[in-house]
Formats: structure tokens, C-alpha cells, sequence
């Protein structure tokens, strides 16, 4: 593989070409597919029986935010019954428990 293979692998990265990916991509059948929970359930166990502390905070982490995501899209997100609307309530409760699950299995628990 030469240099210029690299830069051609590199450019699939562009931010546009992420970016339409990511809008393409559904959500609601990511998280119902039963190849990507069973791919995720299995990581997740053999990270938590090696104690692959970091690779287990991830995992929960990207599968909580994408069921996160999923299940507010789901409901609708809408300011129209003002700020306090239940799903972007829940929205925000839950991508707090996220980031306090991510900051105690990184920092605080010690084995």
C-alpha cells in the first residue's frame, strides 16, 4: 500500500460524505436489528469479563445515545409545548445519566 492509496482511503472521510451517510442512516433500524444488539451484547460481556474497563464505558455509552436518539425521534421533538416538552425532558435526563455513567466507570469506580 503506498502513499497514495492512503490518501485515497482517507477521503472516503470527507465531512460531506459523513455527513449524507449519517442522514441516510435510521436510527429505528439499527437499534431493532438483531445482528447490531447481539454484536453489541456480545463486545459488551466479553469487555466486561476481561475488564476492558474503557472498551465496556464505550460501548454502553454509543448504544445508550443511539437508543437515546432513537427514542426520542420516536416520540417527535417539538418546542411547541415550550421548553418542558416530555421528549426533549427525557432527552436531557437521559443524556445526563449517560454522561454520569461515562464519568463514574472512567473516574470514579477504581477495581
Amino acid at each position: 500500500m503506498d502513499f497514495s492509496q492512503a490518501i485515497e482511503f482517507i477521503k472516503q472521510f470527507e465531512t460531506h460524505r459523513v455527513m449524507k451517510t449519517l442522514e441516510t442512516l435510521n436510527l429505528q433500524e439499527l437499534v431493532r436489528n438483531p445482528y447490531f444488539l447481539g454484536g453489541t451484547g456480545t463486545l459488551a460481556i466479553i469487555a466486561f469479563l476481561m475488564h476492558w474497563r474503557l472498551l465496556l464505558t464505550v460501548i454502553l455509552a454509543i448504544t445508550g445515545f443511539i437508543a437515546l436518539l432513537a427514542y426520542t425521534f420516536e416520540q417527535g421533538v417539538s418546542l411547541d409545548g415550550g421548553v418542558g416538552s416530555d421528549s426533549l425532558m427525557i432527552f436531557v435526563i437521559g443524556g445526563a445519566a449517560l454522561v454520569f455513567l461515562v464519568i463514574y466507570m472512567l473516574f470514579i469506580r477504581s477495581e
